[in-house]
């Protein structure tokens, strides 16, 4: 049983720094406000008061009660994280507008409250969020149904560019170049197994977002690009020497990648993307040099697993 000193259920009994800090971000962060954050049970384990009560903790002023200064800071938290998410999906920020994005990206905040000590984590989950909310357009502009299959589209390819630039690279080491893929011997070449570059990411979105994110990105302030007609695409980012770079993709050329990346061997590979490519053995044979070649050369490769 606590004693009397530990008492957290007496809102008079000063309590340590450590204990109204933690308090008031339970409280400030709290999804659904400040009223709600007081009586939330993370905030009464800490300090254990009714909402009548915050005087006890938080002073008011002559222009603020203890419930309006809390919720100042509340606002400015909220005010933040929606800043940050915006610098996060500058393009999705673009193509929605200011008001809507806002509109989406605090429903996402109520959704899934930010939980990780860094901000860099706080967009992981937005993609999933649109897609599990599927929002409709509240502006006059007619589009279609599948109008949020774009908005997760943007997401995805904004959220993996950040974690590509943020994330481990090939810097500090050497990417496995095409003179050596051609010292593997023919023979062993069909069993050997190759390990992709840490930062390389594939994507495959229903609609052309990587035109549309250049075409965006290259906009003068305030231009509306159009957005564009469904149509697969097929997408690498990586990074070298510390700058991100966007490759598109055939279907066989992702299929052959994805393969890889899954750890199965540079002949099975070679099978997927010959299931699709419609070439016959000697214009296969073309290609797949012609890939290698290129895809060595951007740093798509890191290592021949033994």
């Amino acid at each position: 049983m606590p004693s009397p000193e530990d008492d957290s259920s007496d809102p008079t009994r000063p309590h340590d720094l450590d204990v109204v800090q933690r308090w008031f971000q339970a409280v400030v962060s709290h999804p659904s406000g400040v009223g709600e954050g007081v009586d939330s049970a993370q905030a009464q384990e800490l300090i254990c008061l009714k909402r009548d009560e915050l005087e006890k903790v938080v002073r008011s002023t002559r222009r603020f009660g203890a419930s309006e200064r809390l919720s100042v800071y509340a606002n400015a938290y909220y005010a933040r994280l929606l800043e940050c998410l915006g610098e996060s999906f500058t393009v999705l920020k673009h193509a929605l507008g200011e008001d809507t994005f806002n509109e989406f990206a605090f429903g996402y905040l109520q959704t899934y409250p930010s939980r990780s000590y860094t901000l860099n984590r706080l967009g992981e989950g937005f993609a999933r969020y649109l897609d599990e909310t599927r929002p409709r357009s509240s502006g006059t502009e007619p589009l279609g149904p599948d109008w949020p299959d774009f908005l997760i589209d943007l997401a995805r390819l904004e959220w993996v560019i950040g974690q590509v630039f943020d994330g481990p690279g090939l810097e500090q080491e050497d990417p496995l170049d095409y003179e050596s893929l051609q010292a593997i011997a023919p023979e062993q070449w069909p069993q050997a197994r190759l390990k992709l570059a840490v930062c390389l990411k594939l994507l495959q979105f229903s609609y052309p977002i990587n035109d549309y994110y250049t075409e965006a990105r290259r906009a003068r302030e305030g231009e509306k690009i159009p957005l564009p007609e469904a149509r697969r695409q097929f997408v690498a980012i990586s990074r070298r020497e510390y700058v991100v770079r966007r490759y598109e993709l055939s279907e066989p050329q992702y299929r052959l990648l994805e393969s890889l990346q899954a750890g199965q061997t540079i002949g099975q590979a070679i099978e997927c993307a010959a299931e699709i490519l419609d070439a016959d053995d000697q214009e296969l044979a073309v290609s797949l040099r012609s890939w290698f070649h290129n895809w060595a050369a951007e740093g798509f490769f890191q290592a021949v697993q033994e």
